[in-house]
């Protein structure tokens, strides 16, 4: 009998490494040691050691010098991990405009710690943003423009468009319909 607790918090690398499964497995019909070796960029004695651990947690069956495959338990971990990884690379690059390869690097390090209350916020403000009645909004141009050090180049000027902005609002709302 093993006395490995199956139901143990998995670690960051354990994370990886059966995203890295999950997705290798989406790709191609089989999953090696050294395809993983290879997305990973690690070494195959550290592949063949947590696959033998991740065996030994029932994430995934394997036959040693032979193919992997999740278990469904794994796939279910593996497609979750990826999920996350997915929605905070989207809002790194779409929101806060990191350029693709950082953001993709940072949302693996954010992937293991986030909790699923930030999360569910984050994938609601991406939604909000995507289907926001006004398109795209305003802000989103100004951020960039923040960011280059742009927007605060002429400060009178943006400060006199927003006073403009506010002299000409004459009516309150009551109710935005989507009729």
């Amino acid at each position: 009998m093993s006395s490995v607790n199956n139901d143990a918090k998995l670690t960051s690398s354990m994370e990886d490494y059966i995203e890295a499964i999950y997705n290798i497995s989406k790709e191609n019909k089989v999953v090696r040691v050294k395809d993983i070796a290879r997305k990973l960029d690690v070494k195959m004695p550290s592949v063949t050691s947590m696959i033998k651990l991740l065996g030994e947690r029932g994430l995934l069956v394997y036959e040693k010098y032979g193919y992997l495959e999740l278990t469904k338990k794994g796939k279910l971990i593996g497609s979750g991990v990826d999920e996350k990884h997915k929605v905070l690379r989207e809002f790194l690059v779409e929101i806060l405009r990191i350029d693709y390869e950082q953001a993709d690097k940072d949302a693996c390090g954010m992937e293991h710690n986030i909790s699923s209350t930030t999360l569910k916020a984050i994938v609601d403000f991406l939604e909000f943003i995507k289907h926001c009645p006004w398109s795209k909004p305003l802000w989103l141009d100004h951020f960039d423009e923040y960011r280059t050090g742009n927007l605060f180049e002429n400060r009178e000027k943006c400060l006199k468009h927003m006073k403009d902005i506010v002299a000409n609002l004459t009516g309150v709302i009551n109710k935005v319909t989507n009729e």
